[in-house]
């Protein structure tokens, strides 16, 4: 791991974002680049219009200067903010930021070339207002991110045991090479269960063995185990009863129109586990 994206909007979760940021950095060496966006629409909402037709087009235009003088003093700020808790977090290579204007997912695709991991937090600035929902920029980044997505919690807590929910597809494959090429979780327990829903217990048994001889090709002992049951359920129970720090599986696996149907293993995981995510495409 050479290069970490961290995305930041001065909220709780991103504060948290920043920590996890640190201490990756501190354990692979990589430099970290923190993003911060500011949203194009928000000088485009509806009150905007209203103060431009109450006001006439010069007064409109000279609070229109005001509010984006005052989100360049907002956006460096923040980035000051996230900067010093990425170092405070452990990160000793460089630390660099970034101000964009528009939306995060559009200028992500510019930052995420040469990074390994992007790492944003479950929820956005208005989290208080929300408390059981996900953010909507955290779905769309993941989406769009050609990266494995670190998806952050609330509250930031070292990782010592990590778990790989495995399913046998091309995006759980992808989980378990970034877990045997990469220094960053090396030495800590690791996990991996395989949840015999709609598959069947054969079937489920040979894609546990495909992980676990993976990883102790690359020198990881696993610790092995097939549940029986639903995913959403099955490994949030697991996550609970073994105290796992992180989990690392495949993202968003069907098409838009199933996930509005059927709803998302994804997005129940995120929402459900108090822990932080790490999502392979």
């Amino acid at each position: 791991m050479k290069r970490i994206l961290v995305c930041t909007d001065g909220s709780a979760y991103a504060q948290v974002c920043c920590q996890y940021a640190g201490w990756l950095a501190g354990r692979t060496g990589a430099e970290v680049e923190v993003l911060y966006v500011t949203d194009l629409r928000q000088f485009e909402v509806p009150l905007i219009a209203d103060l431009s037709g109450s006001l006439g087009i010069q007064p409109y235009q000279a609070i229109l200067g005001q509010l984006q003088e005052l989100e360049e003093k907002k956006a460096a700020l923040i980035l000051e903010n996230a900067t010093k808790t990425v170092r405070d977090a452990g990160a000793a290579g460089e630390v660099s930021s970034v101000h964009k204007t528009g939306l995060l997912v559009d200028c992500l695709t510019d930052h995420e070339a040469g990074a390994d991991v992007v790492l944003l937090g479950k929820r956005g600035e208005n989290a208080n207002f929300a408390t059981e929902h996900l953010g909507s920029t955290m779905e769309r980044v993941v989406r769009a991110s050609s990266r494995p997505c670190l998806v952050t919690s609330r509250a930031f807590k070292p990782v010592t045991r990590l778990l790989v929910a495995y399913d046998g597809g091309p995006s759980g494959t992808k989980a378990l090479d970034f877990l045997c090429a990469s220094s960053a979780f090396r030495g800590l327990e690791t996990h991996v269960v395989v949840v015999a829903g709609a598959m069947d217990a054969d079937t489920s048994l040979r894609h546990l063995r495909e992980a676990e001889t993976k990883l102790s090709a690359a020198g990881i002992k696993p610790v092995c185990q097939m549940l029986h049951g639903t995913a959403e359920d099955q490994i949030s129970s697991y996550v609970v009863a073994n105290d796992v720090n992180l989990l690392l599986m495949g993202a968003y696996g069907h098409s838009r129109i199933r996930y509005l149907v059927i709803g998302s293993t994804t997005t129940e995981m995120i929402r459900t586990c108090r822990i932080p995510v790490l999502l392979f495409r």
